[in-house]
């Protein structure tokens, strides 16, 4: 089954899920990013699921990790690009800058002449990309919104974690737990599938990132639910000075004040869907856009 954007009903408390029939989508030249970094385990199983759907990929990744990065780009200093030597299964490449440094070096310079890219792909994200709080924060979705700007559509995929999980995680050296590894593997799956599907109905130069975030845990069945980005606000993220006068960040996630009557992304991951919204960038300050 494949999944396509569709209207959402006013009102409706679990917004809509469209479901048509598998479609016979050609394979696709696919650009990938994220903003964790090349070794990401999360962006290796994204990989490897989109070339077992029959892709051709090229990764052009950051060298290290660039979370919060937003769609920064690196102008006041020069950038470096090598191959990765990362066992990708297809061309890859580390660039010692931001995701939107590594897409748009990618598409300029270091693909082959001869490749026509049909999408960028970002993730997966290490961690939700969900409310307005955030999503102008996110160096995965800034990697997407690189490709969307270059008038390809574009997609960002993030990995919800408990702040247990997370703390695992780090502390395990960036290893995945073989209790998490069902659900990366259902969320990477997930994501093949919905890459032709989300990427072939999006027109060209349309400036959208379709944004989806998968709940932990996330499976084989789990649903997908079309959401709108929750309203959070997010005061306070960093500290008080320390002796030495600076400042730390502090992760919260912050007051979600959004309006009743429309599902969220926080709330659809909260309550163990996929999350799919639709960032319609083109709508920002027209008459009537929401």
């Amino acid at each position: 089954m494949a999944w396509l954007p569709g209207p959402r009903p006013e009102g409706r408390k679990w917004g809509c899920l469209v479901v048509v029939a598998a479609l016979p989508w050609s394979p696709m030249n696919l650009l990938v990013t994220n903003d964790d970094g090349i070794d990401s385990p999360f962006l290796h199983a994204l990989a490897a699921a989109l070339l077992a759907g029959g892709h051709s990929l090229y990764v052009a990744a950051p060298l290290r990790e660039q979370s919060w990065i937003g769609c920064a780009k690196s102008r006041l200093r020069p950038v470096a690009a090598a191959v990765a030597e990362r066992d990708l299964g297809c061309h890859a490449w580390s660039i010692d800058g931001t995701p939107s440094d590594c897409v748009s070096i990618a598409l300029a310079h270091l693909l082959p002449r001869d490749v026509r890219i049909d999408a960028v792909v970002s993730g997966i994200n290490i961690g939700r990309n969900a409310s307005l709080g955030f999503i102008l924060a996110s160096g995965t979705i800034a990697g997407a919104w690189e490709g969307a700007v270059h008038g390809l559509p574009a997609i960002a995929f993030s990995q919800d974690l408990t702040p247990a999980q997370f703390e695992a995680f780090r502390a395990s050296g960036h290893r995945v737990d073989p209790a998490m590894q069902p659900t990366l593997a259902a969320s990477a799956a997930h994501a093949a599938r919905l890459v032709p599907a989300l990427a072939g109905s999006t027109p060209p130069r349309s400036f959208t990132v379709h944004n989806v975030n998968f709940p932990s845990p996330c499976g084989p069945g789990t649903p997908l639910r079309r959401t709108v980005p929750a309203q959070v606000i997010v005061p306070g993220l960093f500290g008080p000075a320390a002796d030495d006068g600076t400042h730390r960040f502090i992760f919260k996630l912050g007051d979600d004040v959004s309006p009743a009557g429309e599902l969220t992304d926080r709330a659809a991951i909260e309550n163990g869907f996929i999350s799919h919204t639709v960032l319609d960038y083109g709508a920002i300050g027209r008459s009537g856009a929401s």
